[in-house]
């Protein structure tokens, strides 16, 4: 039997693309002028662009049509971390480290082999962790302006779990969640595996669209609004106590749950209250260690209503029955002895100094994020293809991430993420301006 008229069609295209005849950027003609070429339905038109979008050799964008993808770039490349080649730089993802924390980790191991309680700590733990490291927790809290009692604190195998143990608990498949228009790609991830109905909020320089997220909720049943107000992921804004307020009210007017992504806020030296310290009747709190300590110590925390608190705790109990009580045990030893701290203020140091030399070797490109941020967005020409520059920049043994990951709107913005951390300072500063340089010929093309 022959195959359809539209898969013929799909065929023929993918195969030009895959065989260069069609090269990456190229916009291929709109849906009707297709149908009119082919003597096929625009609807037809459709499926066939909407097979190839599929197949991840084509990219639609909302009122400027539909392009050829480069290939050379894995579609969706951010979402999933990949192994990156030996000689390649990572730019892609952080995982910033600060010298001697091997040697922190041997004395904690040290300590914890003689410490008298060790062999509790090879059993069973509460699912929501011990209260000795919940109080540890609650310490730790309050330098960040958030005080609590250690009975609304569970702890979980970093933030990542703290935001899919806060959906399991809250919501429900089909929930509509708020979230900015560029988010955490790790929350799409999310909301993809428990059919959440994620809608983009607009976003200003320095946070969302506070006038669109309340005709938003006006016009849908917003459930929960998922936000980062201290040190965005990846634009880098920290929203102001006005605004900070004002979704607030807007979040108890319509009902919705709030549920803040503090990942990042150890960066920010004295930024406005979190919003559950304002708001701990209606927010989730969610943040960790990994970020400020190590990556692989993947210990979170959420801070949640008391209402909640339940329905979390039987989350984490179908998932991991309990966060690993050894690493738990360090991670706490370190935030009652100031290491934590200690870590915190010099990651500060080292991102600050990361994003001062970014700004310096990206002179005259407009870059987009905090001082004390260890990413920063390039937004690229109206006519410019991010996944024509990162295949570019590939090709250099430079691994970028494009807007792909972060977008939840219906159009991508050309622009690609830079993450600063995971290259030492010498390889960041001649790899930037490989960036730079890459960048400014492909906006000449």
């Amino acid at each position: 039997m022959a195959a359809p008229r539209y898969k013929m069609l799909v065929d023929a295209f993918a195969a030009e693309i895959r065989n260069g005849r069609l090269a990456a950027g190229v916009r291929l003609p709109t849906h009707r002028g297709l149908a009119a070429r082919e003597g096929i339905a625009v609807v037809t038109a459709t499926r066939v662009y909407a097979e190839l979008e599929t197949m991840g050799l084509v990219s639609r964008e909302q009122g400027r049509g539909t392009f050829v993808r480069d290939i050379a770039v894995p579609a969706g490349h951010g979402i999933e971390q990949q192994a990156v080649a030996p000689d390649m730089v990572d730019l892609n993802f952080n995982y910033p480290s600060l010298p001697g924390q091997a040697d922190l980790l041997r004395q904690a191991l040290r300590e914890l082999a003689t410490a008298g309680d060790l062999d509790s700590l090879l059993r069973y733990q509460p699912h929501r962790g011990r209260p000795q490291d919940r109080a540890s927790v609650a310490r730790h809290l309050r330098r960040r302006g958030i005080t609590t009692d250690a009975d609304r604190i569970l702890i979980v195998n970093g933030a990542q779990q703290g935001l899919a143990v806060t959906v399991m608990a809250a919501l429900d498949a089909g929930d509509v969640v708020a979230v900015d228009a560029l988010t955490y790609p790790g929350f799409k991830a999310l909301a993809h595996a428990f059919h959440l109905d994620l809608v983009p909020v607009p976003t200003t320089a320095d946070g969302p669209d506070l006038d669109a997220l309340e005709k938003l909720c006006a016009a849908r049943p917003v459930r929960a609004i998922y936000t980062m107000p201290t040190l965005h992921n990846p634009l880098g804004w920290v929203m102001s106590a006005t605004d900070r307020s004002h979704l607030i009210t807007i979040a108890r007017q319509y009902g919705a749950l709030i549920i803040e992504d503090a990942s990042y806020a150890y960066l920010v030296e004295a930024p406005p209250p979190p919003l559950a310290a304002t708001a701990p009747d209606i927010t989730v709190y969610v943040s960790g260690v990994s970020k400020s300590v190590a990556t692989g110590l993947r210990i979170g925390f959420v801070v949640a209503p008391p209402s909640v608190v339940p329905s979390v705790e039987r989350a984490i109990r179908v998932t991991t029955w309990n966060t690993p009580a050894l690493t738990t045990a360090i991670a706490c030893r370190w935030l009652e002895d100031g290491t934590v701290d200690h870590l915190e203020a010099q990651k500060r140091a080292d991102a600050q100094t990361r994003q001062a030399l970014a700004r310096q070797e990206l002179a005259g490109l407009p870059l987009i994020g905090h001082p004390s941020s260890y990413f920063t967005w390039l937004p690229l020409p109206d006519d410019a293809r991010a996944d024509r520059l990162t295949a570019t920049l590939a090709r250099q043994r430079i691994s970028v991430s494009t807007a792909e990951p972060f977008t939840t709107s219906l159009r991508t913005p050309q622009a690609i993420r830079l993450a600063l951390g995971s290259t030492d300072l010498e390889s960041l500063r001649s790899t930037l301006r490989t960036v730079r340089r890459v960048a400014l010929e492909d906006a000449c093309a």
